[in-house]
């Protein structure tokens, strides 16, 4: 049977491996290393108790590594265990060894008939394994996996892995929280999963909000970039300007880069929602691809605020505060450049 890769996600084969079924081959690979090593960390800490790694774990890095060494390995049976594991660490070096630049290869003739009792896990990161012969025999097999482990991007996917990361510890996790966290932490999955793991712990009815977050990641509920596209959708000027003089008051936990680049994102969905030809919920959600009905209706009571003429000239406000904001044509402090901003978003 083929290997579904796309099927593969963190998060089932994370409830795969705790629940005790394993895979002959695992092959880690990809831009993000959190994955790649706390799937291969999992595996370790699932397969064998502490005192059977000494007889039955092998670990190699590619800078060293000689596959046929650990292709030997692999071939060996367990002691005093069910099964055997073989870690590779780094196997994107292994290329870059002199003489041994197609020695990933190797690994498809073990690939075609796997030892039963071990498990072989292969990190790779930086990308995809370049070798043809090992990966087509890999998914030929029935008991090898391919994980890609690939780089979150900010915006929807980042505040989509933020509430299935929370669901996974059965918390569940507003919008107003997600985009906090989204906000403050962005794309370092390390730390975002770690403060997700702390909250679920601290979450005594399960329900991880702003006031959680608030006491025990320090990020102000009231003053965030949730809070400001908030008072900037509605037209609230108060609001909108009290935040960014909180903003300009603690600039190191609020660049003013963050700030342009959610509203940028924010008013181009609500101009599609604005020009959009089916303007009910599920119309919106499918155009912007979001899952969330209160985001969608946020799109539709922001255009009721703006009209497509105002919503077009604040994305060119928004593209020039940017180009401004890296120097070019101004030299104004970034917070000034920020109010100057919502001025012209209020009034456009």
């Amino acid at each position: 049977m083929a290997v579904k890769r796309e099927t593969v996600t963190f998060t089932s084969l994370s409830k795969e491996i705790k629940g005790g079924k394993f895979r002959n081959i695992y092959v880690l690979q990809g831009e993000e290393p959190y994955y790649i090593d706390r799937l291969q960390q999992l595996i370790i800490d699932t397969a064998l108790t502490e005192d059977q790694r000494d007889f039955n774990m092998s670990l190699y890095y590619g800078n060293t590594a000689n596959v046929r060494e650990v292709i030997s390995a692999c071939q060996q049976y367990p002691a005093f265990s069910e099964r055997k594991v073989v870690v590779v660490r780094e196997a994107q070096l292994i290329a870059k060894q002199p003489g041994h630049k197609n020695d990933l290869d190797l690994f498809a003739s073990y690939a075609e008939k796997p030892m039963p009792t071990t498990v072989l896990v292969i990190c790779h990161k930086g990308g995809a394994l370049k070798s043809k012969p090992f990966s087509t025999a890999l998914k030929e097999a029935s008991t090898g996996v391919v994980f890609d482990s690939n780089k979150v991007k900010e915006g929807r996917e980042l505040e989509n892995l933020i509430v299935s990361y929370a669901n996974s510890l059965n918390c569940n996790i507003d919008n107003k929280a997600t985009s906090m966290l989204a906000d403050h932490i962005g794309t370092d999955i390390a730390r975002l999963f770690s403060e997700l793991d702390k909250l679920a712990m601290l979450a005594e009815d399960g329900n991880i909000t702003p006031l959680l977050i608030e006491k025990n990641i320090g990020i102000s509920k009231d003053f965030n970039n949730f809070e400001l596209e908030e008072a900037l959708s509605k037209r609230d000027a108060v609001k909108a300007f009290r935040i960014v003089d909180y903003f300009e008051r603690n600039p190191k936990n609020n660049p003013s880069m963050i700030s342009v680049a959610m509203l940028f994102s924010f008013f181009s969905n609500v101009l599609l929602t604005a020009t959009a030809r089916d303007k009910s919920l599920d119309g919106i959600m499918a155009l912007v691809g979001t899952r969330s009905q209160w985001r969608a209706r946020k799109f539709l009571d922001a255009t009721r605020m703006y009209n497509t003429r105002s919503l077009v000239n604040i994305i060119g406000y928004l593209r020039e505060c940017d180009t401004r904001s890296k120097g070019i044509g101004s030299r104004q402090d970034q917070y000034a450049l920020l109010k100057e901003l919502v001025y012209k978003i209020l009034h456009a």
